[in-house]
């Protein structure tokens, strides 16, 4: 990699690999054939930083794209570009160097099961102690931004180097009906040394708001461009099939693109609020969340309503995709998300001059 490839380039590219991806549907293995492609055609690098309404766009447009086309490659590739843009926003030049060389693919993995993550300093390196569960791409990507507590409490972001250490993955229990190939199993850190190096940032800059919560739009297009993907899918069962003369299909599919359209309308002003670094783009992100979920949850429906049978055998990319988006839409904590989201906006009156819209 010759530095950071631009969005534009990165979009080109994409266009014909998402439409392939989307047209041969894939197993369910850990998606390494289309990451590969992705990282050729400079997707580690092209949105490591934002610097401007154009770029967040671009990035907006590729994360509905590969979402459309592979929702467990949309979830891992929003992935890295979170470490990354973490990796930008608090770590130092060389840590931003080492990033914008594009030769690792990163993951982000916060959520640990008890007794949690620990780091302590040894001499000159820094002992970790614990591990990380529904760790996406455990054992497959090169290296995971991980939280862990230091002995006063505070929570540190590390950057730890994994290729050499794919045996202490274990996957044995991601045995779940959507998002297998994401692969997201536990790994294990008890004992792993890393040097001053890996500490990115400060002690509270991974959960730093707005970033933290805000950066939520990323995930949300991406289950955005999966629910699109079902009203593309349904729309060629109702011009193959003859039904497109039927009303009630009409009536059907009218409603499938108003919810996928209102629903893009949303997440693209979280996109742009969250990356101003606004405040106000915490609780639209949250109400954009929700509202993406109503939208993919109702075109879930209704294309499983249109197609009927067909709609469920394994080999349909509807059934692929609503298995993928079934399972993707339950994380993380959607309720409370929506719940925030109302508070906020009951706590005082955002219609005059709105700052949502």
């Amino acid at each position: 990699m010759n530095g950071p490839t631009p969005p534009d380039s990165f979009l080109r590219a994409l266009g014909p690999l998402a439409r392939a991806w989307d047209a041969a549907n894939g197993d369910e293995a850990f998606p390494a054939e289309r990451l590969a492609a992705v990282a050729r055609a400079g997707g580690l690098t092209a949105f490591t930083r934002l610097p401007d309404e154009h770029a967040v766009r671009a990035l907006y447009a590729a994360l509905r794209r590969i979402g459309g086309a592979d929702l467990s490659l949309g979830r891992i590739w929003e992935g890295h570009v979170n470490a990354a843009q973490l990796v930008d926003a608090y770590g130092d030049a060389a840590q931003r160097a080492a990033v914008e060389a594009g030769s690792r693919v990163l993951g982000v993995w916060n959520t640990e099961p008890a007794p949690g993550m620990t780091i302590a300093r040894e001499g000159d390196v820094w002992r970790l102690s614990g591990a990380k569960s529904f760790a996406t791409g455990a054992g497959h990507i090169d290296a995971a931004l991980i939280t862990a507590r230091l002995p006063d409490g505070g929570k540190q972001m590390v950057v730890v180097d994994i290729r050499d250490h794919r045996e202490r993955a274990d996957n044995a229990g991601w045995r779940v009906r959507g998002m297998r190939g994401t692969r997201s199993g536990r790994f294990d850190f008890d004992g792993l040394v890393v040097a001053s190096e890996a500490l990115i940032g400060a002690p509270g800059d991974y959960e730093r708001e707005p970033r933290f919560s805000a950066g939520a739009w990323r995930f949300a297009a991406v289950q955005l461009g999966a629910a699109e993907a079902l009203v593309r899918h349904l729309r060629d069962h109702l011009v193959a099939s003859g039904k497109r003369e039927e009303p009630i299909q009409r009536a059907r599919f009218a409603g499938c693109v108003a919810a996928v359209r209102g629903a893009g309308a949303w997440v693209e002003r979280a996109a742009l609020r969250a990356e101003a670094g606004d405040a106000d783009a915490i609780p639209l992100t949250l109400m954009a969340r929700g509202v993406v979920e109503e939208a993919a949850l109702g075109v879930m429906e209704a294309a499983a309503r249109g197609v009927g049978t067909a709609a469920f055998f394994e080999d349909s990319r509807i059934d692929r995709i609503s298995r993928d988006l079934g399972l993707y839409l339950r994380q993380p904590v959607p309720d409370q998300a929506r719940d925030r989201a109302a508070a906020a906006w009951l706590e005082r009156d955002r219609w005059g001059d709105d700052p949502w819209w």
